[in-house]
């Protein structure tokens, strides 16, 4: 009787191979960590890809499903003043407090306003030209408000489910290293099944096999660096990302505090303003000069805006209280257009002047990439990159569960058999360990793992037999 049947892997058997001996126990060491966080994380990746594919679309999608409040009826030849605006709406609708104001590039395109109205956080949408409402919603019922928090927060919301997202996030990227490891030929004629797949037989473990690792490879830099993109926005990453571009002094100078010396304030500009680019959510933020002054008018704050060559669309968030700034901002657009400025409400000084030219290295590249994170980099070709990846990534997800499916024993989880090294057990452990402590929630994960392997599952018959330890 074959081998095989009499010992069937628990997993589709790679393409080629390893040889026998230390290389063969690397290998399977491997394995055995890419299967279990295959298992364990591909259903939320799945989520993420399909949340990522649609947001990637967002303005298409936006502008069919609101066409109506995001598009004027009939373009004129001059736009009310900001302050015309807000001073009708407030008027329109008592009770209702505007935040802030988008003042929109085309000429075809409505001003959003952010606004409170029975406090309830609200988007409205305003014809520029009359002044008139085109339209409301909750700003949390939004297309894009949904699929940001499925792709960010899975629908449900809070600080568990984020966490959630960005350690599969970033187990995605150990999924990709270690997939690429167990591609990788053995062979230099080996093009079957590692650069191409074989589909000569639909419905074989072959078949789902190479739908699985050949798709994986084709697309695993720019899920990389999709995966990379994202991960600025986590909790937990992203702070760790920002602390270290602050401390390289690659992420915002000094010297983008054009009125005296960086504040000591508390409060950073992502606490008081809307539509600010990454690097500059953490500025802190300076105070106007109080004294009894009349503060200036929206339109004023415009013109500066226009004088200082930032480019529409731009968002002008009001100041608040005695001492709060005016803050202009854009972030949705190319990223050499980024700019942050807070303004004195009395004086109209420019206290805070931070464009794309004025990042470091860290912060220049980390914008490219969330640009391309969100396809507006370049365009439609941005989006549709993005799409084939998320595509393919529920592709890789669903192939290993089908692969998974089509070789576990009864009984059994069918994870692949532990080497019987254990020097090359702890080595390759160490080697998730540093990665763990680059990811710091993927180290939690990994101390998590240990413990319960070694007060649990080891301590129980049937829990030993399942998970094949």
């Amino acid at each position: 009787m074959p081998a095989e049947k009499l010992n069937p892997p628990s997993q589709t058997e790679p393409a080629i191979r390893p040889s026998s001996g230390l290389r063969q126990a690397i290998y399977q060491s491997v394995w055995r960590w890419h299967f279990y966080a295959g298992i364990i994380f591909a259903p939320f990746l799945i989520i993420l890809a399909f949340s990522g594919a649609v947001y990637l679309f967002k303005p298409q999608i936006e502008n069919y499903l609101y066409k109506d409040m995001l598009t004027v009826r009939e373009a004129g030849s001059s736009p009310m003043s900001p302050e015309a605006i807000i001073g009708k709406t407030v008027k329109a609708y008592p009770g209702t407090t505007v935040a802030s104001i988008t003042l929109a590039g085309k000429p075809e395109s409505s001003y959003k306003l952010s606004v409170t109205r029975n406090e309830t956080s609200t988007t409205m949408y305003v014809d520029p030209y009359t002044g008139n409402a085109l339209g409301m919603m909750d700003s949390d019922k939004t297309f894009s408000a949904f699929f940001k928090k499925l792709h960010s927060e899975l629908v449900v919301g809070g600080t568990i489910a984020n966490r959630l997202v960005e350690l599969a996030a970033c187990w995605a990227v150990i999924l990709l290293l270690t997939g690429l490891f167990l591609w990788w030929p053995r062979s230099k004629s080996a093009v079957w099944g590692t650069i191409l797949p074989r589909l000569s037989k639909p419905g074989s473990r072959q078949f789902w096999r190479d739908l699985h690792a050949v798709p994986a490879f084709w697309l695993s830099l720019v899920l990389l660096v999709i995966i990379a993109g994202g991960l600025p926005w986590s909790g937990i990453m992203g702070g760790q990302i920002d602390k270290l571009a602050n401390s390289t002094n690659t992420n915002t100078p000094p010297y983008a505090y054009s009125f005296g010396e960086k504040p000591e304030s508390v409060t950073v500009a992502k606490d008081i303003a809307e539509d600010l680019p990454w690097a500059a959510e953490n500025i802190a933020v300076p105070s106007s000069a109080a004294g009894g002054y009349v503060p200036l008018g929206l339109d004023e704050i415009a013109a500066i805006a226009d004088r200082q060559d930032v480019k529409k669309p731009y968002t002008i968030t009001l100041a608040s209280g005695e001492r709060g700034v005016f803050t202009v901002s854009t972030s949705h657009t190319v990223p050499g257009q980024n700019a942050t400025l807070h303004m004195d409400q009395y004086s109209g000084a420019v206290l805070t002047d931070v464009r794309f030219a004025d990042y470091g290295i860290m912060a220049k590249a980390i914008t490219y990439g969330i640009a391309f994170h969100e396809g507006r980099l370049f365009g439609l070709a941005n989006q549709l990159i993005g799409l084939i990846a998320c595509a393919g990534l529920i592709l890789i997800a669903f192939s290993s569960y089908v692969m998974w499916r089509k070789r576990k024993p009864s009984g059994k989880l069918g994870a692949p058999a532990k080497p019987k090294s254990n020097k090359t057990t702890l080595g390759v452990l160490l080697i998730m360990l540093a990665c763990g402590a680059a990811m710091p929630l993927v180290g939690a994960s990994l101390l998590f793992v240990l413990l319960l392997d070694l007060f649990i599952l080891r301590r129980i018959k049937s829990l030993r037999h399942w998970f094949s330890i």
